[in-house]
């Protein structure tokens, strides 16, 4: 039977992206930028977003791609941001039909694929989400349409923090994110507890403090508690350019995002106590239970 550890650490290794998936991804990418270039004027793409910094979880989906428009298409930047959302919708209708949802900062389109009951998706990507972007400096400007205007955003800032973050934590801290990302993706939830997921790294830089413990679940139960404790904190955007990150999230959110990451806790303190006990296959569905299907069992 696994150990605790053996397990956690399989755990984490299923949760990492591998090279068919970041194959499939980029080939993706290219796919729609081959139809987009067809419709407008850009200067170049990329993969960005918590796949970029390597803290995406399984399965993959609503992958973050940047499309960077060349300076000819400047005229949008002058105009609501629902414009450019909007036009971007139509053309990805025209190609992906209804499968393309327009949303805040960007246009999700879904490829049809569908996670098996252990999520599993033949390491194909599910979705991605394009966001059209304009240079500005070394930064770039995304379109807001909840808010009606541009904001400011650097996706390099925010993956040389979590970098940092990652080598202060033992090299640890972008599998414990994963981790919990993965908890707030689980269906048992319904929606999820956390949104944006971002938010979840966002705390993260500031929550994993002191130093790497050594032992998975009492980092998992200390993670949930302290996430618990300071879900209604501000968190502002790490690059510190657009608007913060916790606003995303109302009070009734945030409520609800606090009574189950307590639930998580108790969970994690349950499972804690009977590997106390040696009761550790009773712990490893403990966990599983918790996490989802992609904790092991054996």
């Amino acid at each position: 039977m696994l150990t605790l550890d053996e397990a956690f650490r399989k755990f984490k290794s299923r949760l990492e992206l591998n090279e068919k998936e970041t194959t499939n991804a980029s080939n993706r990418q290219q796919e729609v930028r081959d139809y987009l270039d067809t419709k407008f004027k850009i200067d170049r793409s990329f993969l960005t977003g918590s796949y970029a910094r390597w803290t995406k979880t399984k399965p993959l989906k609503d992958v973050d791609i940047f499309f960077v428009m060349k300076a000819s298409e400047n005229h949008y930047v002058s105009k609501a941001p629902s414009v450019i959302l909007t036009d971007f919708h139509d053309a990805l209708v025209q190609k992906y039909g209804d499968r393309a949802r327009k949303q805040n900062r960007s246009i999700n389109v879904d490829f049809g694929v569908k996670a098996d009951s252990e999520d599993n998706t033949d390491y194909r990507v599910i979705s991605v989400d394009i966001v059209p972007a304009f240079d500005q400096g070394s930064d770039f400007q995304i379109p807001d349409n909840e808010l009606g205007k541009w904001i400011g955003t650097n996706p390099k800032i925010h993956a040389d923090k979590a970098v940092a973050a990652h080598q202060a934590y033992s090299n640890e801290w972008k599998g414990l994110v994963r981790m919990v990302k993965y908890w707030n993706n689980n269906p048992k939830h319904g929606d999820k507890p956390i949104k944006p997921s971002f938010l979840i790294e966002v705390m993260a830089m500031q929550c994993l403090h002191g130093g790497w413990g050594g032992a998975f679940d009492r980092e998992m139960q200390g993670f949930f508690a302290t996430l618990a404790d300071r879900i209604f904190d501000e968190w502002p955007d790490p690059a510190g350019l657009g608007p913060a990150i916790s606003d995303g999230m109302n009070h009734a959110r945030k409520q609800r995002a606090q009574t189950l990451l307590k639930t998580a806790e108790r969970e994690a303190t349950l499972a804690i106590n009977l590997a106390r006990q040696g009761r550790n296959g009773e712990a490893l569905r403990a966990w599983r239970e918790l996490f989802g299907p992609k904790f092991p069992l054996s």
